[in-house]
């Protein structure tokens, strides 16, 4: 394990993420504090309680696992994209690190600003409202394995991408929809049978919902099967990048 070459890419990503501290980190957290705002205090005191949260509560779960998930997917895509967009993958490639190493460094990386991220969220919550957590470590171990999963998802997307538009493509269209699809406002149990049925299929439910119930102990589908959800996605991940770098796939030329 060459952990200089490691340890230089992931420092080299780390320095980009503090050198744009407004668009980084103040950016997703000042947004995430208007969802607090609006659902929360306004819609929230309207609407008393959602399984025995107050609705305010309720939502928080959800809102962290949103920005934890686009910030974890666009910055491991934005960090492999960039050095393809510039040329300076090559340099990466011809220097004496392995793409395991190449991974860690740029998932890593990406994994610990989402991280970051998703606990000052976290702590700006307990300013909106009042929130305990039933289950702190499961709550860390499924933040942590969703910012994990979706840097590995977002590392792929960023090699599969050849221009700018399709670094968006992505986030925009499909994990953005399927976040808001996938219980974070709300129970399932709220929907009509049909879109309880059709909801079942979309994966982004059983993160938000294991993510809910490390808060509440209560859950839209059982905690087993979301951390089955969260193993299966990222085995599947790992698998296409060991594909991607045994091929060279829009890697090399």
């Amino acid at each position: 394990m060459n952990w200089q070459g490691f340890w230089a890419i992931y420092a080299s990503e780390m320095n980009r993420f503090f050198r744009t501290i407004m668009q980084s980190l103040i950016s997703p957290v000042l947004s995430t504090s208007l969802y607090f705002v609006v659902f929360g205090t306004a819609i929230g005191s309207r609407i008393e309680q959602v399984e025995g949260v107050s609705y305010g509560a309720f939502i928080v779960p959800g809102l962290i696992m949103l920005s934890v998930m686009t910030q974890s997917l666009s910055n491991a895509s934005f960090g492999i994209y960039f050095p393809k967009f510039i040329g300076t993958i090559f340099e990466v490639l011809s220097a004496p690190v392995s793409f395991i190493e190449i991974v860690l460094g740029y998932v890593g990386a990406a994994a610990t600003k989402a991280l970051f991220i998703g606990l000052i969220i976290l702590g700006t919550a307990w300013f909106f409202v009042d929130l305990t957590i039933a289950h702190p470590v499961a709550m860390l171990a499924f933040l942590f394995l969703t910012c994990i999963s979706f840097a590995l998802f977002g590392f792929i997307i960023g090699i599969w991408a050849q221009n700018f538009e399709q670094l968006q493509l992505i986030p925009l269209l499909v994990v953005t929809p399927l976040v808001f699809l996938g219980g974070a406002f709300y129970s399932v149990s709220m929907l009509p049978p049909v879109w309880q049925t059709i909801t079942l299929f979309n994966p982004v439910l059983y993160l938000i919902s294991g993510f809910r119930w490390a808060f509440f102990g209560t859950a839209d589908v059982p905690v087993m099967v979301s951390l089955l959800a969260i193993g299966g996605f990222t085995l599947v991940c790992l698998v296409v990048i060991g594909v991607i770098f045994k091929t060279g796939y829009r890697v090399k030329p």
